[in-house]
C-alpha cells in the first residue's frame, strides 16, 4: 500500500490542503477529530489527489486553519486530526508529547505497569492503541494515517516508555475498512509469547500473539474489582471468560465455587495455568456460551452470581435489531441460572447498543422468566480508557450489576 513516508516536510506549505464545505467546520471547532467524506469540498481539494495515510492541513471554507490531519480517500472518515497547533507538525515530537501526557495520567492512577497507555482519539492519537504489560508494549493500528507514522510511533514509545520489547498486533477487522493488511510482528526487542498481568492481587498469564485483541481487556478492570464485594461465599458462573479475569478474581475474593465458560481451548488452558499459579481451582467448560448455558439450565444448575461479558454483538448500525435480540436471549439464559436472590452482571462492549437498550434487554428478559431485577451498580470503562466528550464513539462499555429476586 502506498502511504506517506515518515519523513515530514520542514515547510508547512508543502503539506497539501484539505478544504471543508461551508459550515462543515463546526464539529471540528467543537472538539471532534473526524472529517467525513461528504464534508470535504472535493471541487477545490479532491480526495482522489491524496494517497491513503498522507498528511494534510484541514482548513475551513473561510481559510481558517483547523488542524493537521491524515487522509484516507477510500474511507467514510476521510481525515482525522492529529494536532491543532500550526507550529507543531505531526511526527515523532508530537507523538512523544501525546504519550507523555497520556502516561502522566496512567502513572497517577496505577501502582503497577499494567494498563492502556494510549486510547486513540481520547489521547490525541486517532487510530492508535498501546497497552502496557510491564516491560512489553503491545500496539494496534487501525488507520492508514497511523500506519504511515509507525516508525515515529516506535521511536516515541522507546523514548517515553523505554520498554524492552514492542509487538504490533495489527489484526483487527477495522483495518479492512482502511485498506490495510492484517499482520502480527515484533516492532523491536524480544517479544515473549506470554506475559504476566497482575490485577487485584492475582497474576494472570496472558498470551500476546495468540491472544484476543491486544491480549488483555484492561477496560473491564474497575468493574472486575467492583464484583468482588458480591462474591463472598458465592457460586459464580463466568460466561465468555476468556482468561478468567472475572472468575479467577472472584475465587481470590472468596467465592466458594467458580465455573468459567469459553469457546477457546487456548484461552481456557491459559486460564487454568493462571489459576494454578495463584493456588486456585475453577471449573472450566468449553463450548458456545448459549449452548453451555442451556445445558446448565437443563441440568438444573444454579449460581449465586452470573457474569456475562460477551464480544460485541453489534458492530454496525444495521446489526442493531439482531444484536438486541441476542442480548435479550443471553440475559434470559443467565437469569434462569441465578438462585432466587442473586446477582447478574450484564455487559456490552457494542458502541451501537445504547445503555438504555441493554437495560431494556435485561428487563424484558427478567419478565420472561418472572424475575424482578434491581440495578444496584453501573460501571463503564476503566480510567485508562478516558472518554472524549466531543466523540461519543469513545464511550462504548456498559456494565450493569443487577440484583435479581423471584417474584
Amino acid at each position: 500500500m502506498n502511504t506517506q513516508s515518515a519523513t515530514l516536510p520542514a515547510d508547512t506549505a508543502a503539506i497539501p490542503e484539505l478544504r471543508l464545505k461551508r459550515g462543515e467546520d463546526r464539529r471540528l471547532s467543537a472538539g471532534h477529530l473526524w472529517v467525513f467524506s461528504n464534508e470535504v469540498d472535493t471541487a477545490r481539494t479532491p480526495l482522489t489527489a491524496f494517497q491513503p495515510g498522507s498528511l494534510c492541513r484541514v482548513v475551513s471554507d473561510r481559510d481558517k486553519f483547523l488542524g493537521y490531519g491524515y487522509v484516507n480517500p477510500h474511507s467514510l472518515i476521510s481525515a482525522r486530526l492529529l494536532g491543532r497547533d500550526p507550529d507543531f507538525l505531526p511526527g515523532k515530537s508530537l507523538i512523544v508529547h501525546r504519550l507523555q501526557v497520556a502516561q502522566s495520567l496512567r502513572r497517577s492512577l496505577y501502582e503497577q505497569p499494567y494498563y492502556r497507555v494510549a486510547y486513540g482519539e481520547s489521547d490525541g492519537l486517532p487510530g492508535l492503541v498501546l497497552d502496557r504489560f510491564g516491560d512489553v508494549i503491545v500496539g494496534q493500528i487501525a488507520t492508514a494515517g497511523m500506519e504511515a507514522l509507525k516508525g515515529p510511533i516506535e521511536e516515541a514509545v522507546k523514548k517515553v516508555l523505554a520498554p524492552s520489547a514492542m509487538l504490533w498486533k495489527n489484526d483487527s477487522g477495522a483495518r479492512e475498512l482502511e485498506g490495510l493488511p492484517s499482520y502480527v510482528e515484533p516492532a523491536f526487542g524480544e517479544v515473549p509469547d506470554v506475559v504476566t498481568v497482575e490485577e487485584g492481587g492475582v497474576a494472570f498469564q496472558v498470551p500476546l500473539t495468540a491472544g484476543q485483541k491486544t491480549g488483555w481487556f484492561f477496560d473491564q478492570a474497575a468493574n472486575r474489582l467492583a464484583l468482588r464485594k458480591y462474591v463472598g461465599g458465592a457460586r459464580v458462573l463466568d460466561v465468555f471468560s476468556y482468561l478468567g479475569a472475572w472468575g479467577v478474581g472472584a475465587l481470590k475474593a472468596g467465592a466458594t465455587e467458580v465455573t468459567c465458560v469459553d469457546s477457546s481451548a487456548t484461552a481456557l488452558e491459559n486460564l487454568q495455568a493462571s489459576a494454578k499459579m495463584n493456588g486456585l481451582k475453577p471449573a472450566v467448560l468449553r463450548g458456545d456460551a448459549f449452548d453451555v448455558m442451556e445445558s446448565l439450565h437443563a441440568e438444573r444448575r444454579r449460581f449465586d452470581v452470573v457474569v456475562i461479558d460477551p464480544p460485541a454483538f453489534i458492530k454496525r448500525r444495521k446489526d442493531i435489531p439482531k444484536g438486541e435480540a441476542a442480548y435479550k436471549r443471553l440475559n434470559q439464559l443467565a437469569l434462569q441460572l441465578i438462585e432466587r436472590d442473586g446477582i447478574l452482571v450484564s455487559c456490552s462492549c457494542s458502541y451501537h447498543l445504547e445503555p438504555d437498550s441493554l437495560v431494556n434487554a435485561i428487563q424484558r428478559a427478567s419478565r420472561h422468566v418472572s424475575r424482578f431485577v434491581q440495578i444496584v451498580e453501573v460501571g463503564g470503562q476503566a480510567p485508562d480508557h478516558p472518554i472524549h466528550p466531543a466523540i461519543p464513539e469513545t464511550r462504548y462499555l456498559k456494565t450493569f450489576f443487577c440484583r435479581t429476586v423471584q417474584e
